[in-house]
């Protein structure tokens, strides 16, 4: 007999049990909610069960629901049901999708936060809530353009509701660059006048992430770090890993890492980096700036400040150049502005660097080009047979701009013992082609350059080509960078 009553009492009070979940959730999401399937059940503890549930985001139509569940289940007591708050033990959530619309191009800026500043605070307390196979799509303005989305395999929390931190971990793919994160922490409580303001605060981890798929670098990145703060004004510190950094122009691998410190906007994404601390091989590299969005600009900028105060000449031809071997060795110091705009072409099209550099103690590792320079040298000092005169250790000092996978050269600087070099122009990085033009100068006369009859040849010319005490020569670098050709400019 109470078997029978029971059953007739739940197929009776289900039709009334849906129609209250379906009206505490509109409360609560102040939107439209519909619910397809709920079963009740007694024994051994209360049991719902249900499909189908979709909440709307406001009085939108014009976009999805704000939240789907294909499946959800929820346990508890029947006595804390009679309890205030109510205390549900467990909520499982399958197939959950969360998609957040795009302002409301005619609303009010605040129309967003305004929404959630309504969603209202129902006295539930749910001890343990676990999602599976869920996920959040960020959607963009554009129907034409695909969702942001991360796909979130499963989330476990505890203590959910009330004014109240909810502890927990979760494991999801990040869609751009692909790759899994684990993290775990506390979120809480939401704050529903400001959801900017909620906190959060977690460890993370971040493995086998591609970076393939920005056109120009590859490479399989892992990162590891903590973040805490509020959802507009996040400060992470992390490290990362890169065993196989390379950069499409060179296609060589070379071993990245870096210590960073930002602050990010969890609303927008923007992010400001202060600072990023890379090692590239043997040289150190410090990096301040923002990654933001900009004003009439799709995706987001990558405004940096770089400097390099402890560099090898060799690591950066490593990653920039393409020869197996680098052209020469050196300590290096670099500061440049790096500037990376959003899109699709290859990193090396759209990035704009405006720097300079210097490179002290250079050797030219090629043995045929190193003993030229050594005899350059010598004849600037004026002793062209003595194998004891000259250097081919130099400097070499210059300011650059880089646009469109070109580098342009402005006051590039190359000197020796006796002579130096002073050059403009261009080095293209995809064909490598070279295009300089500029001056020789020579300490010694030009007579002084060569022995015997050329010099006797020569000395006529010694005040023609002489001012201010030196020997200037108008010359040229053209051809590739394995075959140079080097020549008189007499036409400039």
């Amino acid at each position: 007999m109470l078997a029978v009553l029971t059953a007739v009492g739940l197929h009776e009070a289900t039709p009334i049990l849906k129609k209250r979940v379906i009206a505490l959730l509109s409360e609560k999401f102040q939107g439209d909610v519909q619910l397809g399937d709920l079963e009740i059940s007694v024994y051994p503890k209360v049991q719902a069960h249900g499909s189908n549930l979709s909440v709307r985001y406001g009085d939108r139509s014009d976009v999805p629901p704000l939240i789907q569940v294909s499946e959800f289940t929820g346990r508890a007591s029947l006595l804390s049901l009679f309890e205030k708050p109510w205390k549900i033990d467990q909520v499982e959530l399958r197939g959950l999708v969360i998609q957040i619309p795009p302002k409301d191009r005619n609303s009010p800026g605040n129309v967003q936060r305004g929404y959630w500043s309504r969603i209202k605070d129902i006295p539930i307390l749910i001890h343990e809530l676990i999602v599976d196979d869920a996920r959040l799509e960020i959607l963009p303005k554009s129907a034409a353009k695909p969702p942001h989305i991360f796909e979130i395999h499963h989330v476990l929390m505890h203590y959910v509701g009330l004014h109240r931190p909810a502890s927990f971990s979760a494991q999801l793919t990040n869609a751009t660059p692909p790759g899994e994160i684990e993290n775990a922490g506390g979120f809480g409580p939401w704050n529903s006048d400001d959801p900017g303001e909620t906190h959060l605060a977690a460890n993370y981890t971040f493995v086998n992430a591609n970076l393939g798929v920005f056109k120009g670098i590859a490479g399989t990145l892992s990162s590891k770090g903590k973040f805490q703060g509020v959802l507009n004004r996040i400060e992470i510190d992390g490290e990362t890993d890169t065993p196989d950094f390379s950069l499409r122009v060179s296609g060589h691998p070379v071993p990245l890492h870096t210590d960073f410190s930002a602050t990010v906007d969890g609303l927008n994404g923007n992010t400001i980096l202060h600072p990023v601390r890379a090692r590239l091989l043997n040289s150190f590299i410090t990096a301040n700036g923002e990654v933001a969005r900009k004003a009439g600009i799709k995706g987001r900028t990558i405004k940096l400040d770089v400097t390099v105060s402890q560099g090898k000449i060799q690591d950066m031809l490593r990653l920039a150049v393409k020869s197996e071997r680098p052209l020469m060795t050196g300590n290096m110091k670099l500061h440049t502005k790096f500037d990376l705009a959003p899109g699709d072409e290859d990193i090396i099209k759209r990035l704009k660097l405006n720097g300079k550099f210097g490179v002290e103690g250079a050797q030219f590792t090629d043995p045929k080009l190193s003993q030229k320079i050594q005899t350059l040298s010598r004849k600037g000092v004026g002793k062209p047979n003595d194998i004891d005169a000259g250097s081919d250790v130099s400097q070499l000092n210059g300011s650059f701009g880089l646009q469109n996978a070109d580098v342009a050269f402005r006051q590039l600087t190359f000197a020796v013992d006796g002579a130096s070099v002073q050059l403009h122009g261009g080095y293209a990085l995809d064909d490598e082609a070279l295009d300089f033009h500029g001056h020789l100068r020579l300490n010694a006369k030009l007579s002084q350059t060569m022995t015997g009859f050329k010099s006797l040849m020569l000395k006529p010319l010694d005040s023609f080509f002489r001012k201010k005490g030196v020997t200037e020569l108008p010359i040229k670098i053209t051809g590739t960078r394995d075959k140079p050709s080097f020549g008189l400019d007499f036409h400039h």
